[in-house]
């Protein structure tokens, strides 16, 4: 099989299993873009209260020397 035939036959079959896929509506997308989006922000704000604390605690630790 030469490789032109290959690349023409990945085409085909991608082409044929792209069409199996059950793609979500605009609302699904947009409710699970907000969702991901949400969880960032939050795992942001989490990490920089931690930060924060963790600064607090070390700035504390250095001054005790």
């Amino acid at each position: 099989m030469s490789m032109v035939n290959k690349i023409v036959d990945y085409f085909r079959t991608s082409k044929v299993e792209l069409l199996k896929v059950s793609w979500p509506t605009k609302k699904e997308t947009t409710r699970y873009t907000l969702i991901v989006v949400a969880l960032c922000l939050a795992v942001a704000v989490f990490f920089g209260v931690l930060d924060g604390i963790f600064n607090l605690g070390l700035e504390k630790f250095i001054s005790l020397r």
